[in-house]
């Protein structure tokens, strides 16, 4: 009975943590659910802001505009041969078409509106439904300013333009604020779900910086790095980017911001008095987390983090107050970025700060607030002009650099966040760091 005990308690931190994760099954069932309500009470509203009244998006299958591709019912992992698919919305009427010029329905909302026998030509029907609606507006995937919002290709558009007649060349426009407004906004339903997803992600991290993963003189931060990919992967979950682990300590310089990500020593070896950084997120039911968190290894007689680094900490958690004090609707990131790296200089801070988009992708479509290497403001073909909208969520992501006399050189406090901006205001997702995480916990019974 003791060894079941035991075995059930060093079991227990997985157990819980896979309790939240559906089957397959299950997931698709939630997927398909919130895709129809998006469909329903989502996308009418969007065309009626945007001025489109009608939307055609074409993809061929392994090739899939990325806009597209977070419309498919959740048993399609890919278009099939050439999909086509046609929203048009009546605003007048109150009705909304959403129709699939393929062979076959796409999910339960989008029905297929070509009999191949009929009519042996897509295009042509395409085109006999597009006449029969008579659109002013006809928007498409591409843009300048949007990476997601460029999916259309030109094969696909140069044979949709051969076939489109004359008189409505001059109502195709771009549906690029459309399409990002597509993949930006969130539903209540999908709140409630992206606040379980941070959890688990804020979970797992947890867990890699902690005594269970990390043995101090022995465990590398490959090591790290990919015990949080295995996890993910028995979890039955997936990550959309490889995990990255790194060190600041006192005998090491402040190296450039790039070192996070790329020139990293492989296999360095974790030691006590280690300052250590994750970035990482993780992808499910059709929405995406990027966090980056910190710990602290403790040395012998520690019980807590150096003053020092705690108030270094303090000082990376007074650039997110900067940052997410003003965002505020309708501003453009460029502008935010501005005001709030000002507000954090007065206040006697190094801040950089290069926030983005989160939810259908990881680096996803909207308000970008900065680029770590971009600290003047973005380009406009990296969305300068996007204003920030309600009900959208963003990694807080940023930096402040710290001197830190007792190591005798500078530090930087990186950290990463899931962030909701909705109507009344910025919250966090599933609350911040404030805390470095201590490696090993600190057992109270033992004094140590």
């Amino acid at each position: 009975m003791q060894k079941i005990f035991n075995l059930t308690f060093l079991l227990l931190p997985f157990i819980v943590l896979s309790q939240q994760i559906l089957p397959e099954a299950e997931r698709a069932r939630v997927v398909d659910e919130i895709l129809e309500e998006r469909f329903t009470d989502l996308l009418p509203k969007l065309m009626d802001d945007t001025g489109i009244d009608m939307w055609v998006l074409i993809s061929r299958e392994y090739n899939e505009d990325p806009v597209l591709k977070t419309m498919l019912p959740a048993t399609w992992l890919n278009a099939r041969r050439r999909t086509i698919l046609l929203f048009y919305r009546d605003q007048e009427n109150n009705t909304m078409d959403k129709l699939a010029v393929a062979r076959y329905n796409v999910g339960k909302s989008i029905i297929s509106a070509w009999d191949k026998d009929k009519e042996p030509n897509q295009w042509k029907r395409l085109i006999q439904l597009i006449s029969e609606r008579d659109p002013n507006t006809i928007g498409l995937n591409f843009s300048k300013d949007h990476n997601i919002a460029d999916g259309l290709d030109k094969t696909d558009f140069d044979e949709f333009m051969a076939n489109l007649p004359k008189k409505y060349h001059s109502r195709v426009k771009s549906a690029e604020q459309l399409a990002v407004r597509w993949i930006e906004t969130r539903t209540a339903r999908e709140m409630t779900i992206f606040n379980q997803l941070v959890d688990i992600t804020h979970d797992i991290i947890a867990e890699a910086f902690s005594e269970k993963v990390i043995t101090p003189g022995v465990t590398t931060t490959t090591e790290v790095e990919w015990w949080m990919r295995q996890k993910v992967t028995d979890l039955g979950l997936e990550t959309w980017f490889h995990p990255t682990v790194d060190v600041q300590r006192t005998s090491e310089e402040l190296v450039s911001h790039l070192y996070s990500f790329s020139g990293r020593p492989d296999d360095e070896i974790i030691l006590q008095g280690d300052l250590l950084h994750c970035d990482f997120g993780i992808s499910y039911l059709g929405l995406n987390t990027d966090c980056q968190e910190l710990a602290y290894v403790l040395k012998p007689k520690e019980t807590e983090a150096p003053t020092f680094l705690v108030n270094a900490l303090y000082d990376g958690n007074r650039v997110q107050d900067y940052l997410t004090q003003n965002m505020v609707a309708g501003r453009v990131g460029n502008d935010i970025l501005a005001k709030a790296l000002q507000d954090a200089k007065n206040a006697g801070l190094r801040p950089a700060i290069y926030t983005h988009p989160l939810g259908s992708y990881g680096h996803s479509a909207g308000t970008t607030i900065g680029m770590w290497d971009a600290q003047g403001g973005v380009m406009k073909d990296d969305g300068e002009n996007y204003p920030l909208n309600p009900n959208t969520v963003y990694a807080i992501e940023l930096n402040t650099t710290v001197n830190i006399p007792e190591w005798n050189r500078d530090i930087r406090i990186m950290l990463e966040e899931a962030g909701f901006f909705g109507e009344n205001g910025f919250r966090y997702v599933n609350g911040r760091q404030t805390e470095l995480m201590l490696i090993p916990r600190v057992k109270d019974h033992l004094g140590n």
